[in-house]
């Protein structure tokens, strides 16, 4: 009986192309998977960012402004043709809280009543602008005064200059006959001060706001309940304090006109605080016996 001759077998060397095979399909896969989670992070970068510029407009810090926004990855899409972000930002609202191109508030109610009373005092205070010693400018409350220390008040001193009191009768006698209510903001520079009469610059910008509230009560006879006093010292400049120039800027006291929508602004008085600093006590935690 013949038997059958066993053939040799042969080493199979292909079989590390199943292994990368595999190799390329798990590499194909990840870097889909990476470019599918960057394109998603930009739409959400884009968001993002678009709803931290929209917060920080309706809060007055940064003013508007043309910058385009892209929220795709195909194309831009401007600031005011904003769509629908997951139910939070719509085209409406941004177009009634921002209006492109514009420092204020778009639809912010009493804009016009603002336009109309700046009118009126550049003419009344027309002298004194031209000296620089007062300034008009519109921000997102309403319609700011500053009158500069140069032209109202002595250095370190909270009284009002006798040379000022006709400028200050005659920008009372226009808002005297206004609703609005107003802020009085005392600023200074960021040269420490002392003397027997101010320990620092914190007491003597709320000492010069009070001051010329006590002027507009009792002698122009203004309601109180209009009025506000806030001292912000050195903290709020309008220049750089390097310079004296810049300093000089920023010694003043602002009249704030606020505008209707915020009234609430100035309901009570804003009096500067000491930080206050709080001490945890220690807590005993029981453990229970074993």
């Amino acid at each position: 009986m013949s038997r059958k001759k066993r053939h040799e077998e042969h080493a199979n060397h292909e079989r590390w192309l199943v292994s990368y095979a595999d190799f390329i399909t798990l590499l194909f896969a990840f870097f889909v998977v990476l470019y599918s989670s960057s394109q998603v992070d930009k739409r959400k970068v884009g968001k993002l960012s678009l709803a931290i510029q929209v917060a920080f407009q309706q809060m007055g810090v940064f003013e508007t402004s043309n910058t385009k926004m892209p929220l795709s990855t195909t194309e831009a899409m401007p600031f005011q043709d904003a769509q629908v972000i997951e139910n939070v930002v719509r085209t409406d609202d941004l177009r009634r809280i921002v209006q492109p191109g514009q420092g204020v508030m778009s639809n912010a109610v009493g804009s016009s009543e603002m336009i109309g009373i700046q009118t009126e005092i550049e003419k009344a205070l027309s002298p004194e602008i031209r000296a620089h010693v007062v300034v008009l400018k519109e921000q997102r409350e309403g319609l700011v005064i500053s009158l500069r220390e140069i032209g109202f008040f002595d250095s370190g001193s909270a009284s009002l200059r006798e040379s000022s009191e006709d400028a200050i009768g005659r920008l009372a006698s226009i808002l005297s006959q206004r609703s609005e209510m107003l802020r009085i903001e005392g600023h200074t520079d960021n040269v420490p001060i002392h003397n027997s009469q101010f320990q620092s610059n914190w007491e003597l910008s709320t000492e010069r706001a009070t001051e010329l509230i006590k002027v507009f009560v009792t002698r122009y006879h203004f309601a109180p309940d209009r009025l506000a006093a806030a001292g912000y010292a050195e903290f709020h400049p309008v220049d750089t304090n390097i310079t004296p120039e810049g300093r000089a800027h920023n010694r003043r006291v602002d009249i704030v006109v606020l505008k209707s929508n915020i009234d609430s602004v100035a309901s009570s008085p804003v009096i500067p605080a000491k930080p206050r600093i709080q001490v945890e006590t220690p807590r005993i935690v029981e453990r229970p016996h074993e």
